[in-house]
């Protein structure tokens, strides 16, 4: 399996065999024992790898599990490297034939790439310890000389960036209500990292980062970035300004001033995107089409001028009323100044409310339908704009 380390102690990993590792292991217990599991108190590497429920796995397991880190295996690529599919046995965690056994993901870290082992080390930090059913689950990892591997449970829709942006037959066009509930469960994903009990500002979030199960319940994955809130009276924590140009909010990219505001921008950007299904950049468009938050606040004041730029695979499926709703939610979120955004507890509240909405107009909608006795669809109003997005057929998620 993987390594251990305990402060002060440098081990080769070589050496570590079954009984060897054995040992190794309580020893990391026993020192991190007296410690209390939050990700807020400085935590040693050994006290981080005995987080919760986490499972070491060695390299030949996850190698094996992933038949060999195949390239037809891939699920996606990122700045800390590349993700892969794998099986393993889920009663003695050894690597399994595929389709057999359970699903999982093995994120790989790229020992060239630009990020690194503080970035493994800060999402072990996190997931090992918070839990909650939008955020991902990280099922263990692997510490082996050079090898740095993340495994998670396997998320079989893949991320909210592939449904918006990639025309395929695997990745459906999101229908509105699925775009509303999973705008909704990362809401709730971002309101438990804000709550009293976690105090974690994400500084990731991104349609990237939002990864979607078999019923397209909406998780939050990737904390390699995720910082503790501030402290002390504080109402910020200065910090490296990291993250994903086009959603990391501008205060936090002029002064380096970071707080759980600062995620609140960035879920204003996703919810753009949810509506319009463009890119938050998109380089090749015309000028001043480029930047989704700049392009898009003219068209966000008024019912008629929202359908504008609405995705147009949307046409159909949504309420204006609703529509309307959400274009403000998204306003709100990009307010200039941070202490004027909403909270995350009031994110999920408002879009629990879109959800209503929508629910109850498409009663009425089905009610109209019965009454006018021929069977015809009753269609909400159709998209007027000149193509924001790409495609014409309604969404079939």
């Amino acid at each position: 399996m993987g390594s251990c380390f305990s402060v002060g102690l440098k081990i080769e990993s070589s050496r570590l065999d079954g009984e060897y590792f054995r040992l190794l292991n309580i020893i990391c217990k026993v020192t991190s024992a007296s410690i209390p599991p939050s990700p807020r108190s400085p935590r040693s590497q050994a006290q981080i790898l005995q987080s919760g429920d986490l499972k070491p796995f060695s390299f030949n397991v996850l190698k094996l599990a992933t038949r060999n880190f195949r390239p037809d295996s891939v699920l996606g690529e990122g700045g800390f490297g590349s993700v892969f599919k794998g099986w393993i046995d889920e009663q003695s965690l050894a690597a399994a034939k595929p389709g057999t056994g359970t699903v999982i993901a093995v994120k790989r870290l790229n020992q060239e790439g630009v990020q690194g082992h503080q970035e493994w080390l800060t999402e072990l930090n996190y997931l090992g310890l918070l839990n909650h059913p939008n955020l991902v689950k990280l099922i263990g990892y692997c510490l082996e000389d050079d090898h740095r591997m993340l495994v998670y449970e396997f998320m079989p829709k893949g991320s909210l960036e592939n449904h918006l942006f990639r025309r395929s037959a695997y990745f459906q066009p999101l229908s509105w209500n699925i775009r509303i509930k999973v705008t909704l469960g990362a809401a709730k994903g971002l309101a438990y990292l804000h709550s009293p009990e976690a105090k974690v500002i994400y500084r990731d979030f991104k349609s990237s980062n939002i990864l979607l199960d078999s019923n397209y319940n909406a998780k939050l994955s990737d904390f390699g970035l995720a910082k503790d809130g501030p402290v002390d009276g504080k109402s910020y924590v200065s910090t490296r300004v990291m993250g994903t140009y086009g959603y990391a909010a501008p205060e936090y990219m002029a002064t380096g001033h970071l707080t759980a505001r600062s995620d609140i921008y960035s879920f204003g950007v996703v919810l753009l995107e949810i509506l319009t299904g463009r890119r938050c950049i998109e380089k090749n468009r015309p000028t001043g089409e480029q930047i989704l938050v700049e392009y898009a606040k003219p068209y966000l004041t008024s019912k008629r001028r929202i359908l504008h730029i609405m995705d147009p695979r949307l046409a159909g499926q949504y309420s204006p009323n609703v529509a309307m709703r959400a274009a403000m939610l998204a306003t709100k979120c990009l307010l200039k100044e941070p202490k004027h955004r909403p909270t995350a507890d009031e994110l999920v509240k408002a879009v629990e409310q879109l959800q209503e909405l929508q629910r109850a107009a498409d009663v009425s909608r089905r009610e109209l339908v019965r009454k006018n006795g021929d069977g015809k669809p009753v269609a909400y109003p159709r998209h007027v704009g000149s193509g924001s997005g790409s495609g014409s057929s309604s969404g079939s998620s």
